[in-house]
């Protein structure tokens, strides 16, 4: 064997974590990432998430920075009283009793699946109309007491 087969034949050593290297390991990396399509349900949930938060008065307390809540004359308020303004516990308030009406409405669209199972499609629509309904009710309680100015 001549010199140059020998230098042929001897295993390079591995490489050292180089720039190139790196570079191309964090390219497979974003490839990957940017080219993966996120589940239908965490899409939807992401999108019913945020247009509830807009709906609740989120983005009004975000950008008002307005306070939690109100301590006046021995008296704790959650309800801000009038409909000018709001406390970050009218925005939480809202939004959970979006949700729930929100939950209410898809127990519904679940009964109408059960069709075969009348029983079972029967109870999940009592469930979801029981679901609104009290979320109505609730909402419209707490307009009632913001416009009063009830404690």
């Amino acid at each position: 064997m001549s010199k140059k087969d020998k230098k042929q034949t001897q295993q390079k050593p591995a490489p050292t974590a180089t720039q190139s290297s790196v570079s191309f390991s964090l390219n497979k990396w974003f490839k990957k990432v940017v080219t993966t399509y996120p589940s239908a349900i965490i899409l939807t949930a992401t999108l019913i998430g945020y247009a509830v938060f807009l709906l609740g008065g989120g983005l009004f307390t975000v950008i008002n920075k307005v306070p939690p809540s109100m301590y006046y004359q021995n008296n704790f308020y959650f309800l801000y009283p009038g409909i000018s303004d709001q406390f970050v516990a009218d925005t939480v308030i809202s939004v959970m009793l979006y949700l729930i009406g929100f939950t209410g409405l898809l127990t519904i669209y679940q009964s109408t699946k059960n069709a075969n199972k009348p029983r079972q499609a029967y109870m999940l629509l009592i469930v979801g109309a029981s679901l609104v309904l009290l979320s109505y009710i609730f909402l419209e309680s707490a307009i009632n007491i913001k416009i009063t100015g009830i404690r």
